[in-house]
């Protein structure tokens, strides 16, 4: 397994993964299939463009995509030391082997290198036990739940709001995580 950050030409297979996402997962993402699934692959391709201080990763075994996990910065001054992570998804047949563990990890140490960046948010929909677990064990708090965040399917779903404080001028290394006992697999 090998993860880098995609690019433009790797719009294809990322929009394709996102809507197995979208149609296998629900209730971890805030889009949905049918808002997706006409994007035009220029859209796409403009999602995946250079950002210093923002991007999308990917997780490859061989040459097939099986995970993503993206990190945005904010852009309005008030806010602009916050980043999120935004869209993380591991397939089902690669779940339990660390590949979700691995994609945060390299988000993190991503937004370690830039320097504005002072912490990282994200939302984990509150059944997931294993995405939180995962995000606990990256040194990522619970700050609170949005109770009914997302109507899905006639459902109230609620939302954990996480986040991690980032030290300055510390490379992130996963040595500074806390640890499970075992990979976590995260559909979010």
């Amino acid at each position: 397994m090998h993860i880098r950050r995609l690019t433009p030409a790797d719009a294809s297979a990322f929009q394709a993964m996102r809507l197995a996402g979208l149609l296998e997962s629900l209730s971890a993402f805030g889009s949905s299939h049918a808002e997706e699934r006409d994007r035009p692959l220029s859209e796409v391709a403009a999602r995946l463009a250079f950002e210093p201080d923002g991007g999308v990763f990917g997780a490859f075994e061989g040459e097939a995509l099986v995970g993503v996990a993206g990190l945005r910065r904010e852009r309005r001054p008030s806010v602009a030391h916050k980043a999120f992570v935004w869209g993380m998804y591991v397939t089902p047949a690669s779940r339990g082997k660390g590949i979700g563990r691995a994609l945060l990890f390299e988000v993190l140490a991503f937004a370690h290198s830039v320097p504005e960046v002072k912490q990282v948010n994200l939302s984990a929909n509150a059944r997931n036990l294993a995405a939180v677990q995962l995000y606990e064990s990256a040194g990522f708090n619970a700050d609170g739940c949005e109770r009914g965040a997302m109507l899905i399917d006639g459902q109230l779903k609620d939302e954990v709001l996480m986040s991690l404080r980032l030290a300055d001028g510390q490379p992130f290394a996963p040595s500074d995580a806390r640890r499970l006992d075992t990979p976590a697999s995260t559909s979010e």
